[in-house]
């Protein structure tokens, strides 16, 4: 495994995409700093959506560096999940400028995937997570599922060897106000 990160981390230093596995379903990332990588990976989902990018980060304490005014509910109800979420938070900063949307907020998400955690902490900075299908298309559940299109279009495909057990399914989705205001979108 480590060689795997080791290959993935040198794709993500130098700017470039990949296509890995996560505890939900595979997904395309980048380094979520690197504004390039970022329009690389709208361009190859023909979708500029702000809105189905998310980042993976290795923690809480990751989380905190990258949104600023996140209540501090929302870090209790990360640490009670049982099961893959994401968590829209207020105050995004320090990211790619096309990442963010108008009104500042972020999708993050802690994932419980061996790989993305041994990635994410030698990476070091969140990691873009969207699904890794073209913007309208079926979300794949598998690397078997992942259009040529998509797998060719990214520079480097993470060993399916990895992918560990993953759901299968998009994570919930709870949004969380500056106040503390709560709002499921997806569960």
């Amino acid at each position: 495994m480590e060689r795997e990160i080791e290959l993935a981390l040198e794709v993500l230093r130098r700017g470039g995409i990949i296509l890995y596995p996560t505890d939900t379903v595979w997904g395309i990332g980048c380094d979520a700093t690197n504004a390039e990588a970022v329009e690389r990976i709208y361009a190859l989902k023909r979708s500029d959506n702000k809105h189905s990018m998310l980042v993976l980060c290795k923690d809480a304490d990751m989380v905190v560096r990258y949104v600023n005014k996140a209540p501090g509910i929302a870090f209790e109800v990360m640490e009670m999940a049982t099961k893959p979420l994401t968590l829209i938070l207020p105050g995004a900063s320090g990211l790619a400028a096309n990442l963010i949307p108008e009104e500042r907020t972020l999708g993050v998400r802690v994932p419980d995937h061996e790989f993305c955690r041994r990635l994410l902490n030698k990476f070091g900075r969140p990691i873009v997570s969207t699904s890794a299908n073209i913007s309208g298309e079926p979300t794949p559940k598998g690397l078997g599922d992942v259009a040529k299109e998509v797998v060719e279009g990214v520079d480097f495909v993470v060993n399916p060897r990895f992918q560990g057990r993953p759901t299968g399914k998009a994570s919930s989705i709870i949004a969380f106000g500056e106040g503390g205001e709560v709002k499921i979108i997806r569960e």
